[in-house]
């Protein structure tokens, strides 16, 4: 799902010219339904559905969230963004930085390790 996010965050670039709001750096509510409905709210003014996401991956209070049984209790992806164009990200995940070389990185935190990023690190 990690890259299925990212894809979509970048067709919501080629799309736009811009990337799509996310004040939080997570997968929430809002982000789910700008992401994956055909409102216009939120910066996507043509209503175009950049995400499919089956029903195990969404919460009706989180948005869009771990499958059950990956954590103890289901989790939002994390999402950073460059927004300045420099082509890198420094991702801070448990007490481990991690420079990633992408425009976007989604992923979660490895449930048997903290500081341990599973997603589109690479």
């Amino acid at each position: 799902m990690a890259e299925s996010i990212k894809t979509a965050v970048n067709a919501f670039y080629a799309e736009y010219s811009t990337y799509p709001s996310n004040a939080n750096g997570k997968t929430d509510l809002v982000f789910l339904n700008l992401m994956s409905t055909t409102n216009t709210n939120g910066g996507n003014y043509r209503g175009i559905a950049f995400l499919e996401v089956p029903p195990k991956f969404t919460n009706a209070t989180l948005g869009l969230v771990t499958p059950s049984g990956f954590y103890k209790a289901q989790s939002n992806f994390f999402l950073a963004i460059d927004t300045n164009g420099g082509g890198v990200l420094t991702n801070r995940v448990g007490s481990s930085n991690y420079v990633v070389p992408s425009s976007v990185a989604v992923w979660v935190v490895d449930p048997k390790d903290a500081n341990k990023p599973v997603g589109t690190f690479r």
